[in-house]
C-alpha cells in the first residue's frame, strides 16, 4: 500500500510548477489584442418645425335635422279614391296632382249650383221689372203704395237670393277643386295611406292621404347654453334677435362624417333662455339639392366665434401628457431634448393648435419620443413641415376646420 500512493505522487507536477504554468497562461493571455469600449451613437429622432396657419375659434353643439314644410294631406271632401298618381318616395313638384277623388258627384252639384244662380238672376230680374212699373204706377196714382213696397221686398229678397246661391256655386267649385289633391310644395313624398277604391273624407273622420316634407333647404335646430350664449353674443356688434342681418356661417357633419362638410347659416333664435335647462333654441339653414340629408338625423354642430387668426400647429402625436400637463419634447441647437411645457388649443385635421409655450422655429420631436429622454443627446431628423392644401386653407378661413371647441 505504501509503494503505491508513492508511484502515484511521482507522476503528478509538482506544485511550482503548476504555479508556473498558470502564470505564463495568464501572461500570453495579456499579451493578446485590447479592444476598447465604444458608447452607442445617440438614438435617431424624427423633428418637425411648428406649422403656422390660419384658425378660426368656435362653439360645437349637437342638434337634429328637421324638415322646413311637413304637411299631412287630407281628404277634405268625402268620396271614393280614384286614383294615386305619384310613385311612393317620390319627389314632387308644387302643383303636381297625387290624388284623385271621385269627381262626378261634385261635377253634379257644381251644375246645379250654377243652375240655382240663374234661377235666382232670373228672379230677381222679374222682381226689378214689376218694382219700376209699380213705381211709375204710384207716381201716376194707379197702384197703391202697398203694391210697391210688395216688390220693393221682392227686389231685394231677389238680390239676396242671388247672392247665396253664388255663394253655393262657390262652394261647389271649392268642395270639386278639393277632389284633386296637389303637391303644396316642392319636395318629398312618402308612402300613400290610402289605397285607390277607399271611401276617403267620410264625416267625423281625418283622413290622411300620404305627408310631404320640404328639404331643400334643411333646417338644423340646436341649443346653446348660457355661457356660450354670452361668449358668442360678447364676439359680435349685434344681439341673437338680428341673426339673418350678422350673416352667421355655420357648418354641420352628419354621424358617419369626420368632418364639417355640409355650409349654411343662422336664421334663427328664439327669444328667450329656458330657465329650466338654461339653453336657448337655435336654428341654421342649410342647402340639401341631392335630398341626401333626410329630417330626424343627428348633426354635429360648428359655429365660428370670431374672425381667423394666425396660429401655430404641431402633429397630434407630437403633444404628451402626465400630472405636469402638457409638454413637447423639442431639440436645442445642441442636439439636447427639452422638456417643452405647452397651452394647447383645438384640434384640427390631426394638427393640434398651440397656444403658448412656442415662437415657431424650434423643432419638435414627433416621431421616437420613446428614444427622446429630456436632457440626453439624439440625433434629430428634419422632416419637411406638410404642405395645406388651398381647399383646405379656404375652410380654415371659413371656420369650417378651426377652433376651439366645446359641446
Amino acid at each position: 500500500m505504501t509503494e503505491v500512493r508513492r508511484t502515484s505522487r511521482g507522476f503528478g507536477l509538482p506544485r511550482l510548477t503548476r504555479v508556473l504554468l498558470l502564470v505564463v497562461m495568464v501572461m500570453f493571455a495579456a499579451c493578446g489584442p485590447r479592444e476598447d469600449f465604444k458608447p452607442p451613437p445617440p438614438p435617431k429622432v424624427t423633428v418637425q418645425q411648428p406649422v403656422r396657419r390660419p384658425v378660426v375659434d368656435y362653439l360645437e353643439f349637437t342638434g337634429n335635422t328637421q324638415a322646413v314644410n311637413t304637411v299631412q294631406l287630407r281628404a277634405r271632401v268625402e268620396g271614393y279614391l280614384e286614383k294615386v298618381l305619384f310613385q311612393d318616395g317620390d319627389r314632387v313638384k308644387k302643383g303636381q296632382l297625387l290624388f284623385l277623388i271621385q269627381q262626378n258627384t261634385y261635377e253634379a252639384k257644381l251644375r246645379q249650383a250654377e243652375a240655382e244662380v240663374m234661377a235666382q238672376k232670373a228672379r230677381l230680374l222679374h222682381a226689378e221689372t214689376e218694382f219700376a212699373r209699380f213705381t211709375r204706377l204710384v207716381q201716376q196714382k194707379a197702384a197703391s203704395q202697398t203694391d210697391l213696397d210688395k216688390w220693393h221686398f221682392e227686389r231685394d229678397a231677389a238680390r239676396a237670393s242671388v247672392l247665396a246661391a253664388e255663394a253655393k256655386r262657390d262652394l261647389a267649385k271649392l268642395d270639386l277643386s278639393y277632389t284633386s289633391v296637389t303637391a303644396p310644395f316642392d319636395g318629398r313624398i312618402d308612402r300613400r295611406q290610402k289605397d285607390p277604391g277607399n271611401l276617403v273624407g267620410t264625416a267625423g273622420e281625418e283622413t290622411v292621404l300620404a305627408y310631404i316634407n320640404q328639404i331643400d333647404p334643411i333646417y338644423v335646430y340646436f341649443t346653446i347654453n348660457e355661457r356660450d350664449l354670452l361668449r358668442l353674443v360678447g364676439q359680435r356688434p349685434k344681439p341673437p334677435d338680428s341673426i339673418k342681418q350678422i350673416d352667421w356661417p355655420v357648418a354641420f357633419g352628419l354621424a358617419d362624417e369626420r368632418d364639417f362638410p355640409h355650409q349654411g347659416r343662422m336664421d334663427f333664435a328664439a327669444i328667450s333662455v329656458d330657465p329650466t335647462t338654461g339653453t336657448l333654441l337655435m336654428r341654421a339653414v342649410f342647402p340639401n339639392r341631392d335630398f341626401k340629408i333626410l329630417p330626424g338625423l343627428f348633426a354635429k354642430v360648428r359655429v365660428p366665434t370670431a374672425e381667423a387668426r394666425s396660429a401655430l400647429l404641431v402633429p397630434q402625436e407630437a403633444v404628451s401628457f402626465d400630472q405636469q400637463g402638457t409638454y413637447l419634447l423639442v431639440v436645442n441647437d445642441k442636439n439636447v431634448v427639452e422638456r417643452r411645457q405647452i397651452v394647447t388649443g383645438p384640434t384640427i385635421d390631426k394638427f393640434t393648435v398651440i397656444e403658448d409655450g412656442l415662437k415657431g422655429g424650434e423643432r419638435v420631436v414627433v416621431q421616437g419620443l420613446l428614444r427622446a429622454m429630456p436632457g440626453r443627446q439624439v440625433t434629430p431628423v428634419q422632416e419637411p413641415p406638410p404642405k395645406a392644401e388651398d381647399k383646405k386653407e379656404k375652410n380654415l378661413s371659413k371656420g369650417a376646420e378651426g377652433g376651439k371647441g366645446r359641446s
